[in-house]
């Protein structure tokens, strides 16, 4: 069972508003170094890119996968889908714009910043996600959120994107 919280025009203006926030918290620089996590990450950084570079910013674009960083590799199945990481920049002394679509326990980006680590040392790091839907289990938050929504602990919340529009569901966990 599904249900849409957030329909196509709540995420667009929602990717509006985070476009216009990495913008200016880039300050007087016109270039970004923004980096996606696979697979909805690497999907809304793209959106972001796109609304970006019409603005005239420079952005330079990197996509981690984060498999092997993961602390519960053991449970998501034998053969887990490994695509390799992507970061065609030097992230060394640079202000990074880390990229999802859902926070949730913030394992994901405890993660991520391993992962981005062993490219080198970022001036910074910025984490900006579509929907934070709460119940976090480490000390990671959003310094840009989209959407909010207080999901149960038995519900997930999943980015779904389609040529109609992207949408946001929330759907019952069956185990």
């Amino acid at each position: 069972m599904s249900n849409t919280i957030f329909d196509s025009s709540h995420v667009n203006s929602a990717l509006d508003a985070m476009a216009q926030s990495i913008k200016e918290s880039a300050g007087n620089s016109n270039e970004i170094y923004m980096v996606g996590i696979r697979c909805g990450g690497a999907k809304v950084a793209d959106a972001l890119q796109h609304r970006l570079n019409k603005s005239g910013t420079t952005v330079h674009r990197g996509n981690l996968d984060i498999s092997f960083y993961r602390d519960d590799l053991d449970t998501i199945g034998p053969n887990p889908e490994v695509r390799p990481s992507d970061l065609p920049f030097d992230i060394t002394d640079k202000n990074i714009q880390l990229v999802d679509d859902v926070l949730y326990t913030g394992r994901t980006i405890r993660a991520a910043l391993g992962d981005i680590f062993d490219y080198g040392r970022p001036a910074s790091v910025k984490l900006a996600v579509l929907l934070d839907r709460g119940g976090h289990e480490l000390p990671i938050y959003a310094d840009i959120v989209g959407l909010s929504h207080q999901a149960e602990a038995g519900q997930s919340v999943k980015l779904i994107t389609d040529p109609e529009g992207w949408y946001i569901e929330l759907r019952q966990v069956t185990k």
